[in-house]
């Protein structure tokens, strides 16, 4: 999502005396003109020598006296910088954007680097702050998430003198960072903190609050906090009529999807995102688009429709892979894998899990869980992901938990209770630091189920109660108050 400040004409800061002597003498130059001719009448030939020599540094009037004689702008002749030179790196920012949206995030990656560059060489902080964005971008999508979250920050600071509204768009990459790494809390904390200021100031701005309020959901979701995610959806909802970005909406629409398949409320959950899914169309925002179909694979599990499920998470799998999306692909895989295992296609399952998980967490770290039998992060807004394909406790830890999960369910289904248990012990191992509640629970569910069938009741015992712990207050433990609302 591009959000590009345009520069206002009235503020040029020029540069120092020899910089802008040495401009002068350059243009002068090149139109013919000697030194008493550029001066006349208001100036003398003297002063314009001196000028050029960068003994005296020009007012504002004596620049623009001269940028009219030069038939210059005054921007250029004190900055260097031609008003063209801004307006074609905005529309070069516009067309990377578009680049992201359709193609391969490396190779939008290059432009918007190129981008940044000259916005840094023209000076003009908030197209930095725009091509850092879509660098944070791209580096979600495959997976960095540690380069993403130094975008990010990059892109705020170099805002910090902006009003908050402007701050949001990092904010909210920088949270969703920490999400896909499953950092959950922290994530939560970024986005509470950001609407509490938003609606302390008195700036209830409704793009920013509704993109702060819609990218809240999913870690809620996630922390098993459904009571907060359901309120944050019913404010996104009513500020969607004061919003006037499709895009915002159609990712509002995404948000609310997942607070409704949680509500039992499939038929709505479907409508939505169908209304996520026709803005994303129009738009041409191909990973978003991937999205709805993933989700709507999820829907689909949900209501019992395996066949269906599986055709939308390989229509997901296919357009976020040919994106070379490896971040948001493996999640996907991870789901689509719980469908084929409904299935009844267990080796097909296996076989897609162990290549997603890298070679320290594949028998024995990562975290997440489908949602299929317990809550969590499947088929809404992605909860984790690694580049080059693998999940780990780093990158991904709530999906890598969802590949445990599964590979321990396919173990216990074959009658090798000590890989399922393995596997179920890993998941529980990265999902705790995490803090996904309904995932945890789920897990200990399974583990104690697992424990009890072999006779090891004390154990059993101490992994209910653990679930138990996870699952009486999901979310209150971990979350301060709920954000302030804003005026409606």
């Amino acid at each position: 999502m591009a959000y590009i400040a345009d520069a206002g004409a009235g503020d040029v800061r020029s540069e120092g005396s020899e910089a802008i002597g040495r401009r002068v003498f350059r243009m002068r130059t090149r139109k013919g003109l000697t030194q008493r001719q550029l001066a006349e009448p208001a100036y003398t030939a003297a002063y314009i020598s001196t000028l050029e020599a960068g003994r005296v540094r020009p007012s504002e009037a004596a620049l623009r006296h001269l940028a009219v004689r030069l038939g210059i702008s005054y921007e250029e002749l004190a900055t260097g910088r031609s008003p063209r030179e801004a307006t074609e790196l905005r529309a070069g920012l516009t067309d990377a954007r578009s680049a992201l949206s359709t193609g391969a995030a490396e190779a939008a990656a290059e432009r918007f680097a190129a981008l940044r560059a000259e916005a840094e060489r023209l000076e003009l902080p908030a197209e930095q702050a725009a091509a850092l964005l879509g660098l944070g971008d791209c580096a979600l999508e495959t997976g960095e998430l540690a380069r993403a979250r130094d975008h990010f920050q990059a892109a705020e600071a170099l805002l910090a003198d902006e009003p908050l509204p402007q701050r949001v768009p990092a904010v909210r990459g920088r949270a969703l960072a920490h999400l896909l790494a499953g950092e959950l809390r922290y994530s939560c904390y970024l986005l509470e903190r950001t609407i509490d200021e938003l609606n302390a100031s008195g700036l209830h701005d409704p793009d920013a609050l509704l993109l702060l309020y819609t990218a809240s959901i999913a870690p809620y979701m996630d922390m098993g906090a459904h009571a907060r995610a359901a309120h944050a959806a019913e404010l996104a909802l009513a500020l969607a009529p004061r919003v006037e970005n499709p895009e915002l909406i159609a990712g509002m629409h995404r948000g609310v999807a997942r607070t409704l398949i949680a509500e039992g409320r499939i038929a709505d959950a479907d409508a939505s995102l169908a209304k996520a899914q026709e803005l994303y169309q129009q738009l041409r925002i191909r990973t978003d688009l991937a999205h709805c179909h993933w989700m709507r694979g999820y829907v689909h599990a949900q209501d019992g429709d395996l066949e269906r499920a599986e055709s939308e998470l390989r229509t997901a799998r296919d357009m976020l892979a040919s994106k070379r999306a490896a971040l948001f692909t493996v999640q996907v895989e991870v789901e689509l894998a719980d469908v084929l295992r409904r299935r009844g296609r267990p080796a097909e399952a296996e076989a897609l899990l162990l290549p997603l998980l890298t070679p320290a967490e594949a028998y024995g770290g990562g975290g997440a869980a489908d949602g299929a039998a317990g809550g969590g992060t499947a088929g809404g807004e992605p909860g984790g992901g690694a580049a080059g394909g693998g999940l780990s406790a780093e990158r991904g830890a709530v999906h890598a938990g969802g590949a445990h999960r599964l590979l321990g369910l396919i173990a216990e289904e074959r009658g090798d209770t000590e890989a399922a248990e393995e596997h179920y012990c890993a998941a529980l191992s990265l999902l705790e630091r995490t803090g996904a509640a309904g995932d945890l629970a789920d897990l200990c569910r399974l583990l104690g189920d697992l424990l009890r069938r072999e006779g090891r009741v004390e154990a059993a015992m101490d992994a209910y109660r653990t679930g138990l712990g996870h699952r009486a207050a999901p979310g209150t433990t971990t979350l301060g108050p709920a954000p302030t609302e804003p005026p409606l």
